[in-house]
């Protein structure tokens, strides 16, 4: 199937291409839906050909490299436009484009009826071939144009809704803050070719391979590298836009806040695991990041009353929990929990779009209760997915989410362990909250203008296959005392040097295996109570007063937005008006041009003077200049 693996990026550009020129044209629903979802569901069944592909070779092998023409030839850059499919490539290569799928499909039933049907459609085939571009990518600069590509499609997505300011004040804050990020991505890729003379990213590793441990430079690059996935991935300090990004169609919310797009930083670290584990330095940076923004995030959680904004840092501190496994130097693990992140929480916010569809548009959770009765389907499908994050077994959240904590445990200590666990004991917790407030108790919205009601099934088929998937999807990775561990077997060649070097620096503490099974029995029992507490306080709660204390901190989240604005956004506006517009651009760069302008036009008043009309004032002119000349020739002479 290889051989056909163009078509799964150059499909859904032409759904792009259709939907963006004929979309009015077309001017019907279910055409434009259906070419756009086949164009990525095709792709799909093309990257399951090659699974089964590379499965079929020998286990050291696995690996195509796709070479389509030769995109940059100057100096001493010699780039090709080429795609490097792997066991890590093709498994992220699955998730966008199945998942991705549903998705379109869900869309079908949600963006009924929006004047821009066709356009969102077009934008979201132009999002999986930017993502897919990523993925694929074989080089920095092909993964770089992926990275803008989703980064523009995610601009146009959540400020799809223009006319409504704050998402379009949301799409300009997602659109500058990855432009940090992609600052760092850049500045890694200038330090790369200027030092190895190769962007290709299989080149790159190769010689770096003998290189020394914490070398400045390699310390240098990572970091680099970090801070644009700090941008994608939404991590401390560059994680204030995924919330606000909510303002965007809940789909949106699903394909580029849940399941892909916020992904990709995970993605280029794991890509780039043998530069990480020969810079400890910098991983021991990712694994301190990923625990402070997982931590900071799930504590926000507790607070939020938008059901989008509680699945929002949901994500932020699920995102830190995959950073933390990349700190420990569990590549796998971290490729494990995206996985199953990826089916629970695209479910989740499916779900929640679902909730917001059958409350005419209501996101606050405090004035819903009770809708269990209403929307069945979505209920039992969203509490899956509740049970699924939480880490309960056996669905998909445990086993990944159970791996990460023993890893910490391994390969980090116990004070860094109690802080994942205390966050994993803090996502049991608001999931449930959410799910009592929504689904229990007593109903708290007006009768008279809200009539709850199940979605359409073009939403709900979905969700079912998400919350299959959801409950099933752990197996994969089951821990060595259960069983094979079939994720980590598929990954293993894409690690082995990573893994080999880490061997070397700081080889993995054995733990006996009544310390494994004590760990996961903690992670449960925490987990669970967490679960009872909340539901218990929450399922019954008719009031809600303002919060105070440290409770209006987390309401207001920590005033990191309220930080930002004062230290950033205000002062630079101000320097901007002040100094910039006022001094350098009125005065300096106005007044240049400006007075060149009034110069030059007095200077034509004089010159103008000598234009009379008059013959003869022009022949004694004329006689002049002759004279002129003359003298200059004789006395030259």
């Amino acid at each position: 199937m290889s051989k056909y693996f163009y078509l799964t990026t150059l499909l859904p550009l032409i759904g792009f291409l259709i939907n963006g020129m004929f979309g009015k044209k077309i001017n019907n629903e279910k055409i434009s839906g259906t070419i756009s979802s086949l164009l990525v569901f095709i792709p799909f069944l093309i990257g399951v050909g090659t699974l089964f592909e590379l499965m079929g070779m020998p286990a050291d092998q696995r690996k195509i490299v796709l070479n389509y023409f030769s995109w940059i030839a100057t100096g001493n850059l010699n780039l090709t436009y080429s795609y490097y499919i792997d066991p890590l490539s093709i498994s992220l290569f699955l998730i966008v484009t199945g998942i991705g799928f549903l998705i379109h499909v869900y869309s079908i039933g949600y963006m009924h009826g929006d004047k821009g049907f066709a356009k969102f459609f077009c934008f979201l085939n132009l999002f999986i071939f930017a993502m897919l571009n990523l993925i694929l990518g074989d080089s920095f600069l092909v993964i770089f144009l992926g990275w803008e590509g989703v980064g523009l499609a995610s601009y146009l997505l959540i400020g799809f809704w223009y006319e409504k300011k704050f998402t379009g004040d949301a799409a300009k804050k997602a659109f500058v803050m990855n432009r940090i990020g992609d600052f760092g991505f850049m500045t890694a890729m200038f330090m790369i070719f200027a030092n190895f003379g190769t962007l290709n990213i299989q080149e790159f590793l190769g010689k770096i391979g003998g290189m020394g441990i914490n070398t400045p430079l390699l310390i240098m690059i990572a970091l680099l590298l970090f801070v644009g996935a700090c941008g994608k991935s939404a991590q401390i300090p560059l994680f204030t836009w995924l919330p606000d990004a909510m303002a965007g169609p809940t789909p949106v919310s699903a394909l580029i806040h849940a399941a892909t797009m916020v992904t990709a930083g995970i993605y280029l670290v794991a890509r780039t695991s043998l530069l990480y584990a020969l810079a400890p330095v910098a991983q021991t940076v990712v694994l301190v990041i990923g625990i402070a923004t997982a931590v900071m995030a799930a504590t926000i959680a507790l607070k939020q009353d938008d059901i989008k904004k509680v699945l929002a840092y949901s994500t932020v501190s699920q995102l830190g929990f995959m950073f933390i496994a990349l700190g420990t130097g569990s590549y796998y693990v971290a490729v494990f929990h995206l996985i199953t992140h990826a089916f629970f929480k695209a479910l989740l916010f499916l779900g929640s779009g679902s909730v917001i569809h059958g409350m005419h548009e209501e996101q606050d959770i405090t004035k819903m209760g009770g809708l269990r009765k209403y929307m069945k389907v979505t209920f039992i499908t969203f509490f899956i997915g509740s049970l699924a994050i939480s880490g309960i077994p056996p669905l998909s959240g445990f086993f990944s989410k159970d791996e990460i904590l023993y890893k910490v445990f391994t390969n980090a200590g116990i004070f860094p362990y109690a802080l994942v666990l205390m966050t994993a004991a803090f996502t049991a917790f608001y999931m449930f909250r959410l799910v009592a407030l929504t689904f229990y108790g007593k109903e708290r919205f007006d009768h008279h203008h809200v009539h709850p009601h199940e979605s359409p099934a073009t939403m709900t088929i979905p969700l079912i296959i998400l919350a299959i998937l959801s409950a099933i999807g752990g197996f994969m990775g089951l821990p060595h005392f259960l069983g094979p561990n079939v994720l980590e077997h598929w990954l293993e060649p894409v690690f082995a040097n990573a893994n080999t070097v880490l061997a070397t620096i700081h080889p993995e503490h054995e733990h006996a295996l009544s310390t494994e099974l004590i760990l996961v029995a903690v992670s449960v029992i925490v987990a669970a109570a967490s679960i009872i507490i909340s539901f218990k306080k929450f399922s019954k709660q008719e009031t809600f007063p303002e919060a105070k204390g440290f409770a209006k901190v987390l309401e207001r989240k920590y005033y990191v937005d309220e930080l930002y604005d004062t230290a950033f956004v205000f002062s630079i506006r101000e320097l901007s008006e002040i100094l910039l517009w006022k001094v350098v651009d009125i005065n300096i760069i106005d007044g240049i041009v400006n007075g060149l302008g009034k110069w030059f036009k007095r200077l034509s008043v004089d010159w103008r003077k000598i234009q009379t009309g008059i013959i003869q004032d022009y022949t004694t002119i004329s006689v002049a200049g002759i004279v002129i000349i003359l003298l200059y020739i004789i006395f030259k002479m």
